[in-house]
């Protein structure tokens, strides 16, 4: 037996989670959004619930960190505080909406963030709003980070951030699209560090229910544009030629179970690939790449998570070529 001769006293594992389960309702964060905040699965925070003991060190300080019981890390805590900062304020915007709203995302919704890492550019809010207009990637209708220039949809300054909330038509707001796939909620800031939730285009379709189908090309084609939009806004705010920024990318999806995995968007696509219904109901993609050509990198850098994300439906032996194929019709796809 160790001898306490410092005064420190063990751990109590079971008033910890007492303290954080207590903390999260003082919040009014369900479960769901605890998980999403911490960037874990909905079975590790159930876990976590259980005050289990079988978590490892770095997910138990993710959701400790969330309500305030470990104290943010230097550069990887920056880039959590500031997820669950941009999750509050899209949880407040949608606040006033009606439960069925698409713009609360009912059906699910998937969430991309990145940081830049590495000798930046100091820009003020008046030019990072433009910098992030050229930084859009148009391979797409709807890319990732859309900047709007409509004066009721564009992107503005709050408690100094840029941020872009594409709030469902109402009586102030009137909008051509009002499906969840294009309520994007997004912000910004200078140093490099970027959010954007959105729900799933699959959703708003007449051949098939909402929630059924998740298809098996449009994450590569999204999360492709996010890694574009990285590369794009590195080369953009770097400090001088010879500086070399890291990306640490994340991609975070949420409602998957009652989807199959199903070829939809792109029927003809080389990426023909169908799965069985969701095996759980979220999946957390991470990926850390250099910033400098991610263009001609980019089937490798989404392989894996791609890969990780088709498990679980099932779906198992995934090429990289395959991955390819579909990347070079996304950069062949240009919108002007």
């Amino acid at each position: 037996m160790f001898e306490n001769s410092r005064g420190v006293a063990p751990l109590n594992w079971q008033a910890l989670v007492d303290e954080a389960l207590r903390r999260r309702k003082a919040e009014g964060l369900t479960q769901r959004e605890h998980a999403a905040l911490a960037s874990v699965s909905v079975p590790t925070i159930a876990a976590f619930d259980r005050a289990e003991q079988t978590l490892t060190l770095t997910k138990a300080f993710d959701i400790l960190r969330v309500v305030g019981l470990i104290e943010h890390e230097a550069e990887d805590g920056a880039q959590n505080a500031f997820v669950q900062e941009s999750f509050k304020r899209w949880r407040a915007l949608v606040d006033t909406l009606p439960a069925d709203s698409p713009g609360r995302f009912p059906n699910g919704w998937y969430r991309i963030d990145y940081c830049l890492e590495g000798d930046l550019r100091n820009v003020s809010l008046t030019e990072f709003e433009d910098i992030l207009r050229r930084a859009v990637t148009r391979h797409t209708g709807w890319p990732v980070f859309m900047v709007m220039t409509r004066p009721d949809l564009a992107p503005r300054e709050i408690d100094g951030a840029i941020e872009c909330w594409l709030a469902p038509s109402s009586d102030e707001v009137e909008r051509a699209f009002g499906d969840a796939a294009h309520a994007d909620f997004w912000r910004a800031l200078p140093t490099g560090r970027l959010f954007l939730m959105r729900g799933y285009q699959e959703d708003g379709q007449d051949t098939f229910a909402p929630g059924a189908i998740f298809d098996t090309s449009l994450p590569v084609w999204r999360l492709g544009e996010g890694l574009l939009h990285a590369e794009k806004l590195a080369s953009l705010l770097r400090n001088n030629d010879e500086t070399h920024l890291t990306v640490r990318f994340r991609a975070i999806y949420t409602g998957l179970t009652g989807r199959v995995l199903r070829s939809w968007a792109t029927p003809m696509s080389d990426l023909l690939v169908e799965g069985h219904a969701a095996r759980s109901d979220e999946a957390v993609l991470e990926v850390t790449v250099p910033a400098e050509n991610i263009t001609g990198r980019l089937a490798e850098h989404l392989f894996p998570m791609i890969s990780s994300l088709y498990e679980r439906f099932g779906v198992t032996g995934l090429s990289v070529g395959r991955v390819k194929a579909e990347t070079d019709r996304l950069l062949n796809s240009r919108i002007s």
